[in-house]
């Protein structure tokens, strides 16, 4: 008798930070590792978050493999962050692989991807694992399905069903499913992003029709903002630019970098001179299409520079167009708020995809229902969304007669564990802390660091210093106090002298008591100047006292 438990890292009750935990009998596989973008109000200055990996360093002898499913950031840029702290076998597509060993490269890391096709099948040890294809924005997309006694464990990553679209990297088989199902699935475990729209996603999530229009009305240039990612919205632009006799332009040097994966491995072919180098491009040019692409905030970013004449190779004129092509999304807000508010400064026409007129690529509720239909599992596991976004695919299950002892939602931490075919529990739990990184490595997990930018952007900050003869402790120099951000100027003469003369009575006492010890009178001042500050101003800002104690020869 198998013993099965199925946990998530991450990517439950949240968008993004996506890892998923397969535990049959003693052996760990994981699927995925992906990275969220931040609360821009409340983590200061952090680039994005990734999963705990606490769990997998304490148990990594039981991990046997790690797949990536495809070449997005909320699935795969965690990784190198995991391969720095456990050594594990990595499996994925052609596409994802080249990605990713560009991502080792600037991590500094070194390590072989074993690659597989869309439709495969991997032993590992005596584990069977299926890749099966899955339509996504991206090419190469796979889902995976592990080999049980009691039945497979499926996950099937993101999709749509789209019948128009026929380039094989990025086609689903809609027969595997079949096939799949007639075998047995004991437990489905499916995206619910997209889990309470109306309908199929297809063809709702294509541009086309949408932007057309404005390349059949301006004979001037057009600029398009793209997720970089999203290859299959590259694509469509290319198309429309061929249709319209354009060029294009691809400002990101990743973007073109894709691209070019995508044409080595035979996915897409551009037509010869239909590309322009960033270096290669004149800002007087009127029949290009420029493409401004990045991950996240990145993307609102750039072009917010653009818009600010702050760039050296694209200058804005009146005459363009600016279509905005990549939609808000978690994190973005307030980045997206200022591009947008600087080109109407700029350009007369500007142009919002709002993400209810063309959907993410993402299943939608019939979308759903058709997986359902198709492998009829014994249990189903919504995953990836927020929890609203997994109770509305949890309904799902339910509109298509799945009992609630049948349908499980859970949180990030939290184990469902199968025996003989059943679920047994949902009881075992672990304590996960979400891991900022804020552009060179991890911040403490207790949130220190944020607390104190978070206190330095709204509360300010004051310094206040002195010098101390080391062997007599009398003050030699100072006080010397500056204020950022806690009051002006015209209000500031008495609370700086006062501010002063506290860390001076500080240091005297404590001498004169013979209890004086720096860190310790340090922090004694900053409690007293605290309580001073918060008396004379109600703020509460970053206090810190500084005592230099000088060696002085006789």
């Amino acid at each position: 008798m198998q013993k099965v438990r199925l946990m998530a890292l991450g990517g439950l009750d949240e968008d993004g930070k996506n890892m998923f935990v397969v535990e049959i009998d003693e052996n760990i596989y994981i699927v995925d590792a992906g990275l969220k973008y931040p609360n821009e109000s409340e983590q200061l200055g952090i680039e994005y978050i990734i999963p705990d990996f606490t769990y997998l360093i304490k148990n990594k002898d039981r991990l046997k493999a790690c797949f990536i499913t495809h070449g997005h950031d909320d699935v795969m840029m965690a990784l190198s962050h995991l391969l720095k702290e456990v050594d594990i076998p990595v499996y994925a597509t052609a596409l994802t692989s080249k990605i990713l060993q560009n991502i080792f490269r600037k991590h500094k890391l070194k390590k072989m991807i074993n690659i597989i096709k869309r439709k495969d099948t991997v032993k590992i040890g005596k584990q069977i694992i299926h890749s099966f294809p899955v339509m996504q924005s991206i090419p190469d997309g796979i889902g995976l399905s592990f080999e049980t006694q009691e039945g497979q464990i499926i996950f099937t990553s993101e999709y749509i069903v789209d019948y128009d679209f026929i380039n094989p990297a990025f086609m689903m088989d809609i027969n595997t499913f079949f096939e799949m199902g007639q075998k047995g699935v004991l437990c489905l475990l499916t995206e619910s992003v997209g889990a309470s729209r109306e309908g199929y996603t297809s063809p709702r999530h294509r541009i086309t029709d949408k932007i057309e229009s404005y390349f059949e009305d301006t004979d001037k240039r057009i600029f398009i903002t793209l997720y970089k990612q999203n290859i299959f919205r590259v694509i469509e632009v290319l198309d429309l630019a061929l249709r319209h006799g354009r060029k294009v332009m691809f400002y990101d040097d990743d973007q073109y970098r894709i691209l070019k994966y995508v044409e080595e491995l035979g996915y897409y072919k551009a037509p010869k001179n239909l590309i322009v180098k960033r270096e290669d491009f004149h800002n007087e040019d009127e029949d290009i299409v420029c493409v401004i692409s990045g991950s996240g905030n990145e993307v609102f970013k750039l072009m917010n520079k653009i818009a600010a004449n702050d760039d050296p190779y694209v200058e804005l004129r009146n005459t363009d167009t600016v279509i905005i092509a990549s939609p808000v999304v978690p994190g973005t807000e307030t980045d997206a708020s200022n591009m947008e508010n600087d080109l109407y400064k700029e350009v007369d026409r500007v142009i919002k995809i709002k993400a209810k007129e063309v959907l993410s690529m993402h299943a939608s509720i019939e979308d759903l229902k058709m997986m359902l239909f198709m492998l009829k599992p014994k249990y189903y596991l919504p995953v990836k969304g927020d929890y609203s976004k997994l109770i509305a695919n949890a309904d799902i299950a339910t509109s298509m007669g799945y009992k609630p002892d049948k349908i499980i939602v859970l949180d990030n931490g939290q184990f469902a564990t199968f025996e003989d075919g059943r679920l047994v529990s949902t009881r075992d739990f672990i304590e996960l802390k979400d891991q900022m990184i804020d552009g060179n490595d991890r911040l403490d997990v207790q949130g220190m660091v944020l607390k104190d930018r978070e206190t330095l952007s709204t509360e300010g900050a004051i310094v206040v210093g002195v010098f101390l003869n080391f062997k007599t402790k009398e003050i030699i120099g100072g006080p010397d106090v500056q204020s950022r951000g806690v009051i002006y100027l015209k209000d500031a003469d008495y609370i700086v002298n006062q501010v002063g003369n506290i860390l001076m009575n500080t240091i005297t006492e404590a001498v004169a008591n013979n209890t004086y010890e720096n860190m310790a009178t340090r922090l004694e001042a900053k409690e007293r100047i605290s309580r001073y500050i918060l008396k004379e101003t109600g703020k509460r800002p970053m206090i810190l006292p500084a005592i230099v104690e000088i060696n002085i020869k006789d």
